[in-house]
């Protein structure tokens, strides 16, 4: 079935919001540095009551603090709550990467709003509960875990292991709450509000290629890679940089360059990719040998084993520098829910569906047993985690028509 031309009045509101999100956390390298519960953080949260107070939306938090924007009352959840009083959820997250796209997110927390916009102005009457959903720390770029709203939702992460990670500045995460105004002692998983959720559909950019290759605006996520962090903690000794003798040193940089090396060579092995991205010296002095160096690895790949593979090979040569590697999120293969992708493939007229290797809250959702898919919007850079990351207005709004077909599909109602 064709999709619905969208009105004048959407297509004004979405370059309204845009234009609006546009500054807020912008850094003069024309990325975004959004960063969970920092001042950006609470603007863009701000932002998003805004928009709900603006179209009359029920405004709740969560014990993790994922905003819920709820049209119609919220469901209470329970054993009691039967599939068709469940909530239909959409949305995404407003965090970013250091110096990420203005798309990786928003666009999704845009679309939603406007998809509620759409079914509202073709008088669409839902018979369920519909949210739009803010998910809090998705990126993971200030403490370390990516998803950690959904994680810590679903029980995934612990809330004490969550409370103790800390920044590079040395923030904990308990502090950090504390500072933006929050009790970090209510931190913890809620499984009163996950049990609101009937379905949760993700609207996103592509993080590829695949769409433009095929010269799609839109496609039907199908599953994501199995993918993981890891944390290595390199020894070292400090040392003067001009005054000791190469043989006399205990350099941890070097154990940290085997790292990357290893990592690299790991992934071409396995058939996967992995990344150490990110790294903390000590002291960090220009003239001082470095006495500890802990770096990040990310690995990810098509097949779990080979992703572990990935893994044991660093560590391996790891051993020699007696360095430890410790695990600090993992996730599984992830499928979609199979009846709910072809569901959305059928409506929206056998668009392509594809797979990514790139981790999202509904992943953490799926895996915790709640119907999920995605869908994707066109990528032309095929860039991502990077200012070049971009989607053409004119897919933008072939996204907001398709989810909003999708979710008139499943609260029921004309379309």
């Amino acid at each position: 079935m064709p999709l619905r031309p969208l009105s004048v009045e959407v297509r004004s509101a979405f370059r309204r919001l845009w234009s609006e999100l546009e500054p807020i956390g912008r850094a003069e390298t024309g990325g975004y540095r959004r960063y969970a519960w920092t001042r950006t953080d609470l603007e863009l949260r701000d932002w998003f009551a805004a928009q709900a107070q603006a179209r009359g939306l029920t405004l709740t938090e969560d014990r993790v603090g994922n905003q819920w924007a709820w049209w119609g009352p919220a469901p209470e959840g329970g054993e009691g709550s039967g599939a068709r009083r469940k909530a239909i959820v959409t949305g995404s997250h407003l965090d970013s990467v250091p110096d990420g796209g203005a798309f990786d997110g928003p666009l999704g927390v845009v679309s939603s709003l406007l998809a509620v916009d759409v079914l509202r102005e073709r008088g669409h009457r839902p018979d369920r509960p519909l949210a739009v959903v803010n998910f809090v720390d998705e990126e993971g770029a200030r403490f370390g875990i990516a998803c950690a709203g959904s994680r810590l939702l679903t029980g995934v992460l612990d809330p004490d292991r969550a409370r103790a990670l800390r920044d590079s500045d040395g923030v904990t995460m308990a502090q950090a709450l504390a500072d933006a105004g929050r009790d970090p002692d209510a931190l913890g998983p809620d499984p009163e509000a996950l049990a609101r959720i009937g379905a949760f559909v993700e609207l996103h950019i592509e993080q590829g290629r695949y769409l433009v290759d095929r010269g799609a605006a839109v496609g039907v996520g199908s599953h994501i890679w199995p993918h993981g962090r890891w944390r290595i903690d390199i020894p070292g000794e400090a040392n003067h940089a001009g005054t000791t003798a190469l043989e006399d040193r205990q350099d941890a940089m070097i154990g940290f360059a085997a790292a990357v090396i290893a990592a690299r060579r790991a992934a071409q092995t396995h058939g996967c990719v992995a990344t150490i991205g990110k790294v903390a010296v000590t002291p960090g002095g220009v003239n001082a040998i470095p006495s500890a160096v802990t770096g990040w690895l990310d690995a990810r790949g098509a097949d779990a084993h080979a992703v572990e593979a990935v893994v044991a090979d660093v560590a391996a040569i790891m051993d020699d520098f007696d360095a430890q590697v410790r695990q600090e999120s993992w996730t599984p293969t992830t499928d979609f829910d199979h009846a709910l992708v072809r569901q959305m493939a059928g409506r929206l007229g056998g668009i392509p569906t594809l797979g990514t290797g790139a981790g999202h809250d509904s992943g953490i959702l799926a895996n915790a047993g709640i119907p999920a898919a995605m869908l994707f919007v066109r990528n032309p850079t095929g860039v991502s985690h990077s200012p070049a990351e971009f989607a053409e207005e004119g897919d933008s709004l072939v996204g907001v028509a398709a989810l909003a077909a999708v979710l008139a599909d499943l609260t029921g109602g004309p379309r």
